[in-house]
């Protein structure tokens, strides 16, 4: 055995164990009973200390300092790039540190689904404030010894390589394009709402139908509900969520076909990097351009909807709509709204926005918890024009931040700019992509997704997957002009 297949060894119990932990996060989402979620905090804790334990293990830098990179192929030395990284990043968090934010974070989970039922933040706030604070500290230790913020080595976390005035810079360049853009839209006549029931049990029917139209594999995973849709897992079990509304069924399907985006990332990985550090997504990123383009490029588009029209249909029988164009646009209706994750692709990305910038502001201790109710609700009325109308349709409305997320937000619209990027890349080399999506048939989009982004795991860099994949360095452009011709046609602008 060499010092690499030690290593290799040891990190595979690492990764196996990690999946244990997530599968705990997946059964609190879904099946816990509320009562055991105190028991759960400290088994959560109680993982964390392992993993960290194991991270920061002193074999595995005598393993790092002992392997000769130059002997090892690209697959080797992008193992040992992943584990390098994150030993570096592991040792430097003390681990009374890591095991309080596992255990808080938990708690808070729990504390933020009442006080976001209940409309009441101030309930929240004390909780947040804690957590905002231990993830700051954690943030300063990741940054000691690097020339950039405490954000910046957050992001690291969930889209290693970026910095927060890089995101800063491709925002900036987006929002006036799509404030002008959402104006234009906003004064011009909409297309017709439904007004119908659909059944919740056809729409769960339905839903599994789409999930394998998208390729997910349901001997490798499984479709329950939750309050916030979210995929979790990877290799042989990765499993999704999505909801389900009486008089909103795009909810439910277009959730589902969200999640399937991120579970088939996780699925196409090449199998040989099975619970190895390749074996994952290489970013949040990354991953949310393979959900993003899932869910909108190809689920919203004018062939795919088409398609549906007629599966709703045979599912709900009459809802109300008398044609597939009318369904599309339906589909695509720009609306006034209050949640990121029911909000139209124009929309999305400026609820995104907003909360990077918040977010940023409350690491560096610009923006208090206290003020963060009042600081969300005036950016969201000068973005949107409208007041927020209550705690859970504003600043209690997204997990992520009792959890202690910070610097995950910002992969979103990322991920939309991958996926803006790989759309071109992808319709310039499937020209009939349309005949087959009208069939329902996203095979050909989604092999290629799988071919170009998926399959290759951790191997790459996030941007370098995106560059090998197109051809050229990811940018916003190629997003906006998708979604100005998109809407230019649908509003008749």
């Amino acid at each position: 055995m060499t010092p690499y297949d030690d290593l290799m060894a040891y990190q595979r119990e690492t990764e196996a164990l990690a999946q244990v932990a997530g599968r705990l996060g997946w059964d609190q989402e879904t099946v816990m009973p509320r009562g055991a979620a105190p028991q759960r905090a400290e088994e959560m804790a109680a993982m964390e200390s392992v993993l960290h334990a194991r991270r920061v293990a002193p074999q595995v830098a005598d393993w790092l300092s002992a392997i000769e990179e130059e002997q090892l192929d690209p697959v080797g030395r992008a193992n040992l790039r992943h584990i390098r990284r994150d030993h570096a990043r592991a040792v430097k968090v003390p681990a009374a540190l890591a095991a309080r934010i596992a255990r808080v974070t938990s708690e808070a989970q729990g504390i933020w689904a009442e006080a976001r039922a209940k409309d009441d933040f101030a309930a929240f706030a004390p909780t947040l404030t804690e957590v905002i604070a231990l993830k700051r500290e954690e943030g300063q230790a990741l940054a000691a010894g690097t020339e950039g913020s405490t954000y910046d080595a957050m992001l690291q976390d969930y889209e290693p390589g970026t910095t927060g005035a890089e995101i800063e810079a491709m925002f900036g360049a987006m929002r006036p394009v799509l404030s002008e853009l959402r104006a234009a839209v906003r004064a011009a006549k909409a297309p017709p709402r439904l007004a119908h029931r659909f059944e919740e049990a056809a729409q769960m029917k339905l839903t599994r139908q789409l999930a394998r139209a998208f390729g997910y594999d349901m001997g490798h995973g499984r479709v329950d509900k939750a309050v916030h849709p979210f995929s979790s897992g990877s290799g042989l079990d990765v499993r999704i969520t999505t909801r389900t509304n009486e008089v909103d069924p795009f909810n439910c399907f277009y959730s589902t076909i969200h999640e399937v985006g991120h579970a088939a990332y996780e699925q196409g990985v090449d199998r040989a990097y099975l619970l190895t550090p390749l074996g994952q997504g290489v970013s949040m990123g990354v991953h949310e351009s393979q959900s993003r383009i899932y869910e909108n490029q190809l689920g919203r588009s004018r062939a795919f909807t088409g398609w549906l029209y007629g599966q709703m249909r045979e599912a709900f029988g009459d809802f109300g709509v008398a044609d597939a164009e009318t369904f599309y646009r339906i589909v695509n209706r720009v609306n006034e709204g209050y949640i990121r994750t029911e909000a139209d692709e124009l929309q999305y990305n400026l609820h995104v926005l907003m909360r990077f910038d918040l977010e940023r502001a409350l690491v560096s201790g610009d923006l208090q918890v206290a003020d963060l109710e009042a600081a969300w609700n005036d950016r969201f009325k000068a973005d949107f024009g409208y007041a927020v109308d209550r705690p859970s349709n504003g600043v209690l409305q997204d997990v992520h931040w009792s959890v202690g997320l910070l610097g995950y937000f910002p992969t979103y619209s990322l991920g939309n700019v991958y996926a803006g990027c790989l759309h071109e890349a992808l319709r310039a080399d499937l020209p009939d992509l349309d005949a087959q999506l009208a069939r329902g048939d996203t095979s050909a989009a989604t092999s290629w997704l799988r071919a170009n982004v998926q399959t290759h795991g951790g191997l790459y860099e996030p941007r370098e997957v995106i560059e090998r994949a197109t051809g050229s360095a990811p940018t916003e452009a190629p997003l906006l002009a998708y979604l100005k011709t998109k809407f230019s046609d649908l509003y008749s602008l």
